[in-house]
């Protein structure tokens, strides 16, 4: 693979996402583009375009000045994009700080028309913050899963803490919380050609470390006025590519052409990081990353407790444990990996 090393900003890169909109290319004069996000600040400071010149083999830069409204300033920990009917939609952690608790900020969606980035500075971004509401939905959903029950240490740092301080602190959302949940680390996202969100988690996983995908419908609702709040119509576990004896998450989801998805797995946190997720769980940290595909099921059998996709495994991402993203454009499959205060794209030859 060939490596192309890029400044961006002073935070590191998460995900990437084929530009589609022609305006933007004709703009920089690219003739392949991606988005990314910075996720280090508030999501209006995080959005980030990297693209390649027409007639040379140099990629461009560019963070994206934004206007997030009344809500500057009030996210963070962008996570995910996604792209559906001219709309890039970023999607928060809804997680937290490596040892806990969970942080309102980042459980937010936000939406900007793309083709506003060759258009409008700064570029207006909807954003919608849901206050645990999707954090309750999914765990709902995860009771039909043979999900990794909480570990003690886990649900202390992360559902009684949060709990703790929002109770504390008079905050309604307390009630979208209980004891037994478990913390949702969204990583990943891609829709399908309905609407339907696909959310990639990096945490939890099944008990024997495979990966979770949930499917949540009426996305697009939560920006209108009042707002709806979107259901969680379906939740899959990946079978077939986590490593003997690991636990792996998600780290990467796209949408390709055919109707399935290409992701990238590997480990449900970072380490060296201090991280309570691995104090409590120590095999889902040096877990290599790896290139798998899936297809989601037209529909499922409402009496099947465990829904199960069979995936396949792409290509092994080893030494790398840092992937980020992963994209195919013009034939070429794109990784980008999470690096100290730069970005690494990789493109296959």
């Amino acid at each position: 693979m060939r490596c192309v090393e890029l400044v961006v900003g002073c935070n590191e890169a998460s995900d990437l996402l084929p530009v589609r909109s022609p305006d933007i290319l004709a703009a920089y004069g690219w003739r392949r583009a991606f988005w990314t996000v910075l996720d280090e600040g508030p999501v209006e400071r995080c959005l980030a375009l990297l693209g390649l010149r027409h007639g040379e083999e140099r990629w461009d830069a560019h963070v994206i000045a934004a206007d997030a409204g009344d809500q500057t300033g009030r996210t963070e920990d962008g996570e995910a994009l996604a792209y559906h009917d001219g709309w890039v939609y970023v999607i928060g952690s809804h997680f937290g700080s490596k040892r806990g608790p969970l942080r309102p900020r980042r459980g937010f969606v936000a939406r900007f028309r793309e083709a506003d980035a060759a258009l409008a500075h700064p570029v207006p971004v909807q954003v919608v913050r849901n206050q645990f509401r999707l954090h309750r939905a999914v765990n709902d959903a995860l009771r039909s899963l043979d999900t990794l029950p909480p570990h003690e240490v886990v649900h202390h740092r992360f559902i009684a803490e949060t709990l703790t301080r929002g109770a504390a602190r008079a905050k309604g959302w307390v009630e979208r919380i209980t004891h037994g949940d478990v913390p949702m680390n969204i990583e990943a996202a891609a829709f399908t050609p309905d609407g339907t969100l696909l959310l990639g988690l990096r945490f939890p996983v099944t008990v024997a470390g495979e990966p979770i995908v949930v499917a949540v419908a009426g996305v697009d609702a939560m920006f209108t006025d009042p707002p709806a709040w979107p259901t969680v119509v379906g939740a899959y576990v990946l079978a077939g590519v986590t490593p003997a004896g690991a636990l792996s998450g998600f780290r990467a989801l796209s949408a390709r052409g055919d109707g399935s998805y290409d992701a990238v797995i590997g480990s449900i946190d970072a380490t060296g990081k201090e991280s309570v997720l691995l104090d409590a769980h120590p095999t889902g940290g040096d877990v290599p990353c790896r290139h798998i595909r899936f297809a989601v099921p037209p529909s499922t059998d409402p009496a099947d407790p465990a829904p199960r996709i069979a995936a396949e495994v792409v290509a092994e991402l080893a030494p790398f444990r840092n992937v980020e993203g992963v994209a195919e454009s013009d034939g070429l499959v794109h990784y980008v990996t999470d690096e100290d205060h730069r970005v690494a794209l990789w493109t296959t030859t």
